[in-house]
């Protein structure tokens, strides 16, 4: 027998058979195409008594030729070149014709094996191998022999059902806790077990279980240090600065800024602001001189003839801008009205009341007077008496207050301080301010007309001392005349030539004037 496959070379095998020969089939394309040839000798035991062959032995030789499959062709007509050609179907094996007495085999599905399992714990699945085998060898056989209706379905069976050992699941890292500088970080961790693989999605489902099945002492740590950059500082860059007020309480600043360790200056942020120092400070600097501030006395008197008054307006300041009650300055309110003349009056026999005067101010509060005076007229002339004369007469009021308008700015300016020697000429001072209606700090003055701040004063030649016991024990001496301190024994026979001469000079002063701050 020979057979030769459609894509490989004929193999050829020498007879002849003495068993059955049976040819399977394997394959896993469908549709094979396959070629066998045999040749089966002819056995002609009655040749002229029986003219016709039995139908169960065949001729001498019986050829099928190649041409089309399962045409016979008569034994005469065949040539010893001519083979015998057949097709046969996958599922039909030929037989020995001459042999019928050995049943027709049988397949059936049988299970081969199984594929790995998904998982090595947790209950996982695998895939079930089914063949096809003929029942009496058992050998694996074409699965198209088998009947494909009666293939088994279930493919997919579970495997390693046994738990699988719990584990640490541990999260992600959170962000650090400071910017800059030593921080902290925190994560999850969490004890878990597989209960069940998928086979399908490659995925698993897991719980959560006590950590006690994962070993506490293996557990990971939670918390760890982190440090993302080295923090900025804070540095100062100058010293305080003068006090924002010549006296009281007012402020002073500083420059602070944030640099990176590289030296760069940063925006505040990136510095701790608790521990920013401080770039801004109250500071006192004692309190403020309160000083009486008086007007220029005005122009005009306020009789046209006669004795009259001119006045002006005092101020209390405290700080150069506040308005304080009139009994917080030191010392006596500096007057507001003085007298003045403005030469001889016709005189009348009577009271005669001339007319107002001009206002005493010519802006703001100011007074206006009017002269009253006791006149004796005599046909038309007129003699002054004695005022007592008219004392029966109810005497016409004098002064009335009046005000022509509101002053605007104007220059005021304190008392003359002592002067600064009693002798041989010194200097005395004031403070000038330019006030506005409201008593607030102006700069609207006319500059032209500023007063003057300092003068000179006690331009006298000093006295040589008659008394030569009496002398100045100090240096200072002239300080203790200025603060009025002579006044005190002690003062006076320790500063005796400056307070003789300061009395001498300046009698009445020395009980008024004091040094202005």
């Amino acid at each position: 027998m020979k057979s030769a496959h459609a894509t490989e070379s004929p193999s050829q095998a020498p007879g002849p058979l003495t068993e059955d020969l049976h040819v399977y089939l394997i394959y896993q394309q469908p549709g094979p195409s396959v070629y066998y040839e045999y040749s089966m000798p002819l056995q002609n035991t009655h040749p002229t008594s029986e003219p016709h062959t039995p139908s169960d032995i065949l001729p001498l030789v019986q050829t099928v030729r190649p041409t089309d499959p399962g045409e016979e062709v008569n034994p005469g007509d065949a040539t010893k070149n001519d083979i015998i050609k057949v097709e046969l179907h996958p599922n039909r094996v030929p037989s020995d014709p001459s042999v019928n007495s050995n049943p027709h085999p049988t397949y059936t599905w049988t299970k081969s094996g199984h594929t790995a399992c998904s998982t090595t714990c947790g209950t996982g699945s695998r895939q079930v191998l089914w063949e096809c085998v003929e029942n009496d060898s058992q050998a694996s056989v074409a699965a198209d022999l088998c009947d494909p209706d009666l293939e088994p379905t279930n493919r997919e069976e579970e495997c390693n059902i046994q738990p699988c050992p719990a584990y640490w699941d541990v999260g992600e890292w959170s962000e650090c806790s400071r910017r800059c500088g030593p921080g902290n970080q925190h994560r999850q961790v969490i004890c878990r077990q597989v209960t069940r693989a998928h086979a399908v999605n490659g995925t698993e489902t897991a719980v959560t279980v006590g950590p006690e099945m994962c070993g506490l002492s293996d557990r990971p740590v939670t918390k760890s240090t982190c440090q993302l950059k080295i923090c900025s500082q804070w540095e100062i860059r100058s010293e305080w600065s003068p006090c924002s007020v010549p006296c009281g309480v007012g402020q002073r600043s500083r420059e602070v800024v944030c640099l990176s360790n590289q030296g760069d200056v940063e925006d505040d942020g990136e510095c701790n602001m608790n521990l920013k120092p401080e770039t801004l400070q109250n500071c006192d600097m004692g309190a403020c001189a309160r000083s009486w501030f008086s007007s220029l006395w005005s122009q005009r008197c306020s009789a046209e003839c006669g004795q009259g008054n001119r006045t002006r307006t005092t101020v209390c300041l405290i700080n150069h801008a506040t308005d304080l009650p009139l009994d917080s300055c030191d010392g006596e309110r500096p007057p507001e009205a003085t007298s003045c003349d403005s030469g001889p009056c016709q005189d009348r026999l009577e009271w005669y009341a001339g007319p107002w005067g001009q206002c005493s101010a010519e802006c703001g509060n100011g007074t206006q007077t009017r002269s009253l005076v006791c006149i004796f007229n005599n046909n038309g002339l007129m003699e002054v008496v004695d005022e007592f004369k008219c004392s029966s007469l109810p005497q016409p009021i004098t002064a009335q207050p009046c005000r022509l308008r509101p002053c605007g700015v104007q220059w005021y300016v304190t008392d003359w301080s002592a002067c600064s020697r009693s002798c041989n000429g010194g200097y005395r001072v004031r403070e000038v301010r330019c006030l506005a209606d409201n008593i607030a700090p102006s700069d609207r003055c006319d500059p032209s007309s500023t007063p003057e701040s300092q003068e000179e004063c006690n331009k006298q030649p000093c006295l040589a001392e008659i008394n030569p016991s009496c002398g100045d024990q100090y240096h200072n001496c002239m300080v203790v005349v200025q603060a009025r301190l002579c006044i005190y024994p002690y003062y006076r026979s320790v500063c005796c030539a400056s307070c003789s001469r300061a009395h001498k000079t300046y009698p009445n002063s020395l009980q008024k004037n004091h040094i202005r701050r």
